[in-house]
């Protein structure tokens, strides 16, 4: 396996895709007011006529657990009433409820209120429109286009089917997260066939099918193509039990295929053949992403396919591509606005550098750029003209120097997000503060994440830099091998409008290097600070003094991801206590037992998931969690035969209104 491949998928890098993964049929989509509406509005308009509402309420009871009303997305609400005026959604939602008990509604022709609500793509909003009253409810359902489903086992494809009859793409997630680092079997199940075969009767027109860690076989893909004589659009991320084979029968059969990305995913790679199956007449395409693919490839149906494909802004190739073949591709294809190179390396390049200098000069709607395998101070000049429209610069696969990221950056002053190997260093950090002060996401990935005895990298100085000079900085990913306490209340205090912070100190367990004192009051910074904190991810030595910090000011936190920390079954009640907005929590490697998990009870069903791994759960204390919240689904996995049959030691709890699965292996227990 490429070792380039393994690190990516081990620290996680492409989870942040999921900013793209809602998307509408023909319209462009504008998001409600940025006043919502209350769900404790829906609940006094269903109490006043509870006798009425009571068996549609219950017949709509997963629509806001379950399908497509979960995105983090939520915070695009404030254009709406530009586009609708005088239109007070309040007001004309509002029930008045006379002395004799009745309900009257605004009423609005159906025609009106599907043309409204077509302007609708936030996924909580459409939720509380389907919410008001029977009639809302069947206008949201004819016209929702997209349907996105956080976990494939929360609901069956059948109730999707039955829930939105006119649905032309779909988002659907798989496995836990924690299946990244290994932590989940490979036959655990989220196979998605099943879905297909209902798909293939009640969505025939479905045009785009989106899947994360989901299982995917070839015959899958094989029925995807045939079944589906429209379908345009593919992406696979993280998933995996498939082969370029099944590459193969898609580009054969999509004969109007716009995208196809394949993104991460452990694919028994059999070779590039797959590439020369797209027929001749395909011009559709407008994505093609084969980077994370080790084989060679046949350029010169690479060639002939960006050449008539003339609508192409996203080309990702792989590492077999060369310099001198991208030149050759970006003359057929100067309009793109993402690509990603081939290799650097010096030894495949024909000529010297004078003859790449114009490469990129025709390149004016180029704003993402990734790849720069094995790049070199020598050609990294070739891609100068390229950089000042730059806003997404990937360089997660180039093992740059600090000098050498100091020049490019130089020339990328209009950057809003940078990925960095720690190979930077802090003098790195340094240019990056210096050079890029629109920036709003930094992640930065180790080199090698599994060899304890690297001194190299970077620290709490590189870090401190960065928030100095980057004052917009709204998400961050970090590795590193020391932090100080000092040092993340100085980066709180200069990027206060943090959303997603995620620090990762490699060593399980360090605490603040200077000081030797736990690195508690860091993460309290960061919570008191950052108020709009949606996604936290903590390491070092911790007490239950971080999750108190956390309980009582982490208001908007969503997910948090724990590791090797804590005290006692305290921090994790204090998450579940005090975090009101929480919807998925991943803990592995901590002390927590039976009275934490059950502190949860009122939690988990307003919850997406949970995720326990190593800590001190038992089997009783699961049996109780099922029994007593019947519609969770409580599983546990057992690691291997001859374990402690009373310990836990996997524990996934989530919320569904389909049941028990129905797949299960037999090392899956579901309580």
């Amino acid at each position: 396996m490429n070792p380039h491949r393994k690190r990516a998928k081990t620290v996680d890098r492409v989870d942040s895709a999921d900013s793209a993964l809602v998307s509408s049929e023909s319209t462009q989509m504008r998001p409600f007011p940025s006043k919502p509406l209350s769900v404790d509005r829906v609940k006094s308009v269903e109490s006043s006529e509870s006798g009425r509402m009571r068996p549609f309420k219950d017949k709509i009871l997963f629509v806001d657990r379950v399908d497509s009303v979960e995105s983090s997305e939520s915070s695009r609400t404030s254009q709406f009433s530009d586009k609708i005026s005088g239109f007070d959604r309040a007001d004309s939602v509002e029930a008045r409820v006379d002395s004799a008990g009745s309900t009257r509604m605004s009423r609005f022709p159906d025609e009106v209120l599907e043309r409204v609500l077509a302007l609708v793509d936030s996924h909580k909003d459409r939720s509380a429109v389907s919410l008001v009253c029977k009639e809302w409810y069947n206008a949201e359902r004819w016209s929702r286009r997209h349907v996105f489903i956080g976990n494939c086992y929360s609901v069956s494809p059948e109730i999707v089917a039955a829930r939105f009859p006119r649905i032309r793409s779909v988002t659907l997630k798989g496995k836990p997260r924690f299946s990244d680092f290994n932590l989940v079997p490979e036959d655990w199940g989220a196979d998605v066939q099943p879905w297909l075969s209902v798909f293939s009767t009640a969505y025939p027109f479905l045009e785009e099918l989106r899947l994360k860690r989901m299982a995917v076989t070839d015959e899958s893909l094989e029925f995807l193509a045939k079944k589906f004589h429209g379908f345009k659009a593919l992406s696979l991320l993280s998933c995996d039990g498939f082969s370029t084979d099944g590459l193969k029968a898609i580009a054969t059969h999509c004969k109007n295929l716009t995208e196809l990305d394949i993104q991460e995913n452990g694919i028994d790679d059999l070779g590039g053949h797959w590439l020369s199956c797209f027929p001749d007449s395909l011009t559709s395409l407008e994505i093609l992403n084969f980077a994370s693919l080790n084989s060679e490839v046949s350029f010169d149906a690479l060639e002939k396919l960006v050449s008539r494909c003339k609508s192409l802004r996203v080309l990702k190739v792989n590492r077999n591509i060369s310099l001198d073949q991208l030149q050759k591709l970006l003359s057929h294809c100067p309009q793109l606005m993402e690509l990603g190179t081939g290799t650097f390396m010096q030894e495949l390049i024909s000529g010297p550098v004078t003859e790449f200098k114009n490469m990129f000069s025709n390149c004016r709607n180029l704003i993402t750029l990734s790849g720069l395998w094995d790049a070199t101070p020598l050609y990294l000049p070739v891609i100068y003209p390229a950089c000042a429209r730059l806003t997404f610069l990937n360089l997660s696969y180039a093992t740059l120097r600090s000098d050498e990221l100091s020049n490019l950056l130089s020339h990328c002053k209009s950057l809003r997000r940078l990925w960095l190997l720690d190979t930077v260093g802090d003098k790195g950090l340094e240019a990056v503060g210096s050079c890029c002060p629109l920036l709003e996401e930094l992640r930065v990935f180790p080199a090698d994440p599994f060899d304890q005895e690297i001194l190299l990298g970077v620290t709490e100085s590189g870090f401190v830099s960065v928030s100095r000079g980057c004052p917009k900085l709204r998400y961050v990913l970090y590795f590193c091998r020391q932090m100080t306490n000092a040092a993340v209340a100085t980066i709180a205090q200069n990027c206060p409008d943090f959303t997603h912070f995620r620090l990762c100190i490699m060593n399980p367990g360090q605490p603040d290097y200077l000081t030797k004192e736990p690195m508690d009051e860091a993460f309290g910074a960061i919570v008191k600070t950052c108020t709009k904190l949606q996604r936290l991810a903590i390491s070092g030595l911790l007490t239950d003094r971080t999750f108190e910090y956390i309980g009582k000011y982490a208001k908007n936190l969503e997910t948090l991801s724990v590791a090797f920390a804590g005290s006692s079954d305290l921090g994790m009640e204090y998450v579940l206590q005090g975090c009101q907005k929480l919807r998925k929590l991943e803990i592995r490697d901590c002390p927590f037992g039976n009275a934490a998990l059950l502190s949860g009870l009122t939690k988990y069903e307003s919850m997406r998931s949970l995720w326990m791994s190593a800590c001190n759960v038992t089997m009783n204390a699961c049996r109780v969690l099922a029994k007593e919240r019947p519609r969770l689904n409580v599983e546990v996995m057992r690691d291997e035969e001859g374990g402690d049959d009373s310990q836990a030691n996997k524990v996934y709890v989530y919320r569904t209104v389909a049941g028990p699965r129905k797949d299960a292996p037999p090392f899956v227990l579901t309580l």
